[in-house]
């Protein structure tokens, strides 16, 4: 619970703190198009990475602890456990990648 919290403040400092640094100089021409869309797209691209560390260990448990209760079926699940980590990291690498091409269009 403690994590959550100043994980909490921590984001609200950032978005608080954030918003005078990116402060456009005079001379500057006027770009609103997706404000906010580069601080957005870093948070996306830590929850993909996240989340596909977390899918791959629970991949590679589950598939240690099925060949551990029956040693015989080791090389089906073996195969399963590649086709799956394969998709998993496929999916990883579009959010990714939508992540990078938000940050790439964020104008401040």
């Amino acid at each position: 619970m403690k994590a959550v919290k100043l994980l909490a403040l921590v984001i609200v400092i950032l978005f608080l703190f954030a918003t005078p640094v990116m402060a456009q100089t005079p001379g500057t021409p006027n770009t609103a198009a997706l404000s906010g869309a580069a601080i957005g797209a870093g948070l996306g691209a830590g929850l993909v990475l996240i989340g596909a560390g977390w899918g791959f260990g629970r991949i590679g448990a589950a598939a240690l602890e099925s060949m551990g209760r029956q040693p015989e079926v080791a090389g089906k699940v073996q195969t399963a456990m590649i086709v799956i980590a394969a998709l998993l990291e496929g999916a990883t690498f579009f959010a990714l990648l939508v992540c990078l091409l938000i940050n790439g269009r964020a104008g401040f």
